[in-house]
Formats: structure tokens, sequence, C-alpha cells
């Protein structure tokens, strides 16, 4: 998989390719929809190169920043669920004020004509781009026509609830992360450091591997979750029991951070190490307990909960 962090990354002498464009963050169900149709119309054309076209950053958070939903996938994990797919190169479009005034005109011209040679576009059939997302698959449509590409429009996949990131996101912010996993095809997952924190579930017998959760970052809503972590060093996967959220039980703690308790294990040296959280099922909200016994007898319950959930 090429990455292009910019368009005068492209090679001048990229031959012909079929482009899908979109945020795709979180590469859900419905982009894989629309990327399957852009493998079948490369092969129907006999093109080689699939390319898939992102911003960074989304482009809410350029024109409307207080609204800029929280980040599902990093341009590197993006990048690697878009290989998955069947998409051969990524080109990351830096989004700014300069692109966002752009004309539909402009940035057919630039990125799909000019860049990426484009022999046909796939979009989703609710795609805007442009200025004021002036351009739809109509307008497309209507440059492809003096500009050599073909133009597919395809219709929104999933039912009854259509997969889009914004479903994900709502999934996630009521702790159901088990439609959020529907919606992705695979399990919601955090990637992170684990850092040292303050000890205090390893005092309680409960050692966990703590990664802080970035504000711009989506996590599942603060809970207790069942799931798996992922040492990314080595590839061991290990079940756990996972708190999501700040410990209100404990004055004075304000970071968000995901928790990771693995399940009978107090061995594990994980600090420095990078690993992926996987999120299966939701066991309950966070609660502020009024003493460290009532905490520990919860815990205890999580665990056999957990346990269960994931079929050890």
């Amino acid at each position: 998989m090429q990455i292009w962090r910019d368009v005068d990354d492209v090679p001048a002498d990229l031959g012909r390719t079929v482009v899908s464009i979109g945020n795709f963050d979180g590469v859900h169900r419905g982009h894989a929809h629309v990327l399957r149709q852009a493998r079948e119309t490369a092969d129907r054309l006999g093109v080689d190169t699939g390319v898939a076209v992102t911003f960074d950053p989304h482009p809410r958070a350029v024109l409307r920043p207080e609204h800029a939903p929280p980040t599902l996938t990093s341009i590197e994990t993006r990048a690697r669920l878009l290989e998955a797919t069947g998409v051969d190169a990524t080109l990351v479009v830096g989004f700014d004020r300069g692109v966002a005034g752009w004309s539909p005109t402009e940035f057919i011209d630039r990125i799909l004509v000019e860049a990426l040679h484009a022999a046909a576009v796939v979009v989703g059939s609710n795609f805007r781009y442009g200025a004021k997302a002036a351009g739809e698959v109509a307008t497309l449509v209507e440059a492809g026509g003096s500009r050599g590409f073909e133009t597919v429009g395809v219709p929104l996949d999933g039912g009854p609830q259509v997969w889009s990131s914004t479903y994900v996101r709502q999934c996630l912010a009521t702790g159901d992360v088990a439609g959020a996993s529907e919606a992705l095809g695979r399990p919601f997952t955090v990637r992170g450091t684990v850092v040292e924190g303050d000890k205090r579930g390893r005092e309680m017998g409960y050692p966990t591997a703590n990664v802080p959760v970035p504000p711009v970052d989506a996590a599942p809503a603060d809970g207790v979750y069942a799931g798996w972590l992922t040492r990314l060093d080595t590839g061991e996967r290990f079940p756990a029991a996972i708190s999501v959220g700040t410990n209100p039980t404990f004055e004075g703690e304000r970071e968000r951070r995901v928790e990771s308790y693995v399940l009978d294990r107090d061995d594990l040296e994980l600090y420095g190490v990078e690993v992926e959280v996987a999120f299966t099922e939701r066991l309950r909200g966070m609660v502020k307990f009024d003493g460290i016994d009532a905490l520990l007898e919860t815990m205890a319950g999580d665990v056999v909960r957990a346990r269960e959930v994931l079929g050890g």
C-alpha cells in the first residue's frame, strides 16, 4: 500500500486509476460496499490501480471546529483498513481553508484529472464536494463526460440503519459497542502506548494496562466492557475486562483512559508497549462507589462476566 501525504507526492508517471473519495473514517461496512464497487469497476475497465482519497483533518474540524466529530481511525489505521478492501494507494488531502475554497471543477481537475488520471470515480450516492458542498454525483457525471472518466454513484448500504461513521459514533456514545462492531464489520478498537498509572489497580489485585484517550479520538462511553488486548510488538492476544473513564471513585482524576485488566494475569510488563484494545460487549456503566470494598466486589463480578462473554 502506498500512502501519498500530498498531491505532489503522487508519481508523475502514474497510469489510469479508479478513484474512491470520502473521509473513510472507520472504514465501515458502508465504505467497504463502495470500495467493492470500485474494485469491480477497475476490473471491468482493465485498470490496475485503485486509489482512495481521504482528508486530514476532517473537513468539519476546519470549517466548524466546535462540531468536529471524534476520530474513529488514525490515517495509518485507515490506510491499513483500506488496503484490506483491495485499495492499492491512499491519497491524503491536507484539508485547510484553501482546499475548502476549491470549486467542484477545481477539485476535479487538480485531484481526479491532473494527479490521479482517473478512468472512473466511484462514490456514495450522497457524496458532496467542493466549496459549500456544491458538487454532487451529477456534477461528477457531467465533468467526466468531457474529461474522460466514468462516474459510479453507489446507493448507501445497510438496513434498516444505513452504515455511516456518524452511526458508529452514536453507538459508541451510548456504549453500544456491539452495534458499532456490526456497522464496522469488526470490533471497535483503541490503539495506544501503555503508560504508567497510579497503580491502584495493582494494589487491589487488578493490574491494568492504561492507555490515554485524546479528546479528539472516539472511545466508548464511560463504563466497563469485555474485550481483548493485543500486544502489537508480539501479536499476543489476551481476554480483558476494560474500564473506560476517569475512575470517579477516586478524587482528583480527570484524564480519560482505557484501562485493561488481562484476566487472571498479574505478570505482564506492558509499560511502553503499543497495544490494541478491542471492545466486545458492555458490562455496565461507570459508578462512583462509597468505598473500596464495594468497588472490589463489583470488579470481581465484572471479571466473572467478562470471562463468560469471552468464553474463558
